[in-house]
């Protein structure tokens, strides 16, 4: 299922995409749940799907059958099409976004850095995010402005000390994540500042949706790929990672409880523009497009 959420003139709503078209969640759960015999029928599809992603994935989520039964069997009827909606970043407010530096092998290599015996971690504010089509904010002052193409692991369950072999079962889905970098803050700098250079306005961009595990059994066999103004930049395999999805979670449970809706920004590949020989840094205007299998494609451009 590929969750994600649109603007209306009556507030946010969540949807789920049906081919070309996308399926108001809330109105397809009250419809089914009348069909069923249920009293009051409105109120409870508020309950069942609240309109904040974070609260709808604590709720369930796509795993609650009575979502799933809905989707089949009444949605086509309250669908829109893509073209005609505004889609917003799946997810509006996480309740906190990790990134994990360093965590591809050509990616490190780039830099003249060496693989690391742990996961190196760092935090993104969630006022950095936008979503799909959003305008990604050059600060003033800003030079080294700089992407990375990351798939990004959304929970759906609480995990606090999960062993790794059970770690994918907390995940909501996945989608994917711009890193964006202003790199003097991040290389330029003592100490380095990598939080602050990786959280300024817009410096998130994720999108366009939220795809549910059961479309992903195996998030090591995706592949990205990233273009700025058509040239192609990064092209990798998530395969790459010295740290994979599920040793991250594990790791990263130990000492930090996820919560529904929280964020793991999983690296990047090679290809950033830092590395360049010369250097290659985004400018108003550049035009970024970020394709992960199964994922689609996020679109953004500079300003």
């Amino acid at each position: 299922m590929k969750l994600g959420r649109i603007e209306t003139a009556h507030g946010d709503m969540l949807v789920a995409r049906a081919g070309e078209r996308v399926i108001d969640l809330r109105k397809a759960v009250e419809m089914f749940l009348q069909a069923t015999g249920a009293v009051d029928a409105r109120s409870q599809a508020a309950s069942y799907v609240p309109a904040d992603m974070n609260a709808f994935l604590a709720r369930g989520g796509a795993d609650d059958d009575v979502v799933r039964h809905a989707l089949d069997e009444t949605g086509a009827s309250h669908s829109t099409a893509i073209e005609a909606v505004s889609l917003l970043a799946p997810l509006d407010a996480p309740g906190k976004i990790l990134g994990v530096g360093r965590n591809y092998g050509e990616h490190a290599a780039e830099g003249g850095l060496a693989r690391q015996g742990c996961p190196r971690l760092f935090l993104k504010a969630t006022s950095s995010v936008v979503g799909p089509g959003a305008a990604i904010i050059r600060p003033t002052g800003v030079t080294k402005l700089d992407w990375e193409h990351e798939l990004a692991v959304v929970i759906g369950r609480p995990m606090k000390a999960v062993p790794q072999a059970e770690a994918l079962d907390h995940v909501a889905g996945y989608t994917i994540l711009n890193d964006v970098s202003a790199r003097e803050f991040q290389f330029d700098v003592s100490p380095p500042q990598t939080s602050f250079a990786k959280s300024m306005d817009s410096f998130t961009p994720i999108g366009p949706w939220l795809v549910t595990r059961d479309e992903i059994p195996d998030p090591g066999a995706l592949k990205l790929r990233c273009w700025v103004n058509d040239q192609l930049m990064q092209e990798g395999s998530v395969a790459d990672m010295i740290f994979p999805v599920p040793y991250l979670l594990s790791y990263i449970s130990q000492y930090m409880t996820l919560d529904p809706g929280d964020v793991i920004a999983t690296g990047t590949p090679a290809g950033v523009g830092h590395f360049r020989d010369p250097p290659r840094y985004l400018t108003p205007g550049d035009q970024l497009r970020m394709e992960i299998t199964k994922l689609g494609v996020l679109e953004n451009s500079v300003v």
